[in-house]
């Protein structure tokens, strides 16, 4: 299986920021030494590919450096030139790995899921939504009527992939999250399942199940980018679902097995993960892994 990473592209963040930069690389340590994984260092998206979601005005601001200081602000990161190569690479990384999972079934970027970047402006971490421009760059440049579902299992609805692709009907953008966590207002995405705090296993993986059964019933996807976030865990700081790392487990399970059962090529990413120990959430991004990697061998 092929896992495409960025993290040696690392920002230059004033000492105590809480964005948890140092994860990545710890989960790419891990990574390599599993069998059957061949890592590959991520291309970076073209400005051709970031207008496919995203606005020219605010690309040129990224680019240039001419965001405001509020505008910085909302997507939590000082400009940097840094942070414009990391998210291209982050980006690509999605890209990438959408591409490979045409022919292999499934792959990953060890990042990425950077769903809170709108249209016009980044927010939450997010500078570009790597997930839209993906999905649209498949249907561009690769198959024209491809039938695109994003599954973001991030704790936090994914607000700008659902504005950006609002009027798409080519793409369905399905979330389960938090209710209660951010962002506060949520936007309308074709389906969205709200979770009360300390949800808990049971009902997360019933909510599940529910919306993968109207996900098919509805849309009958061809290709399904999923947004495997850490946050939902119950170790996460942020995420409040109190998620096992069994159920995790599960969880990461019932999207492959449906990908699985029904042909549908998937590229996976990392999205959020914020735990009272990094390790925590660096253990629950490699079990995705290594879940993925069990599920990529029957596409074969």
């Amino acid at each position: 299986m092929k896992a495409f990473y960025a993290d040696h592209y690392v920002l230059p963040l004033p000492v105590g920021h809480r964005f948890p930069m140092e994860k990545y690389k710890k989960l790419r340590d891990l990574v390599s030494q599993l069998d059957d994984i061949q890592l590959e260092n991520a291309p970076a998206i073209t400005d051709t590919q970031i207008l496919y979601a995203h606005d020219a005005s605010y690309l040129i601001k990224v680019l240039q450096g001419s965001l405001s200081p509020q505008e910085q602000q909302e997507i939590g990161f000082p400009w940097s030139a840094q942070m414009v190569e990391r998210s291209r690479r982050s980006a690509g990384a999605t890209l990438a790995a959408s591409k490979m999972a045409l022919t292999e079934g499934i792959a990953a970027n060890l990042a990425g899921g950077t769903h809170h970047a709108y249209r016009n402006k980044g927010s939450g971490f997010c500078v570009f939504n790597d997930s839209a421009i993906a999905a649209r760059a498949l249907q561009k440049e690769i198959h024209p009527k491809l039938k695109v579902a994003i599954i973001d299992l991030d704790v936090h609805q994914g607000n700008g992939t659902a504005a950006i692709l609002e009027n798409d009907p080519s793409i369905f953008t399905f979330s389960i999250h938090g209710e209660n966590n951010f962002p506060f207002a949520k936007e309308v995405g074709d389906l969205d399942i709200g979770l009360p705090d300390e949800t808990g296993d049971a009902s997360y993986l019933e909510a599940l199940d529910q919306g993968l059964e109207i996900l098919s019933a509805r849309f009958k996807p061809d290709f399904i980018i999923y947004l495997a976030g850490a946050d939902p865990h119950e170790g996460d700081r942020l995420g409040k679902l109190s998620i096992s790392t069994d159920g995790m487990r599960q969880r990461d399970e019932c999207v492959f097995q449906f990908g699985l059962d029904h042909r549908i090529p998937i590229a996976f990413s990392m999205a959020g993960g914020y735990g009272k120990e990094i390790q925590s959430t660096v253990d629950v991004h490699f079990q995705t892994i290594k879940t993925a990697l069990r599920y990529q061998k029957n596409y074969l």
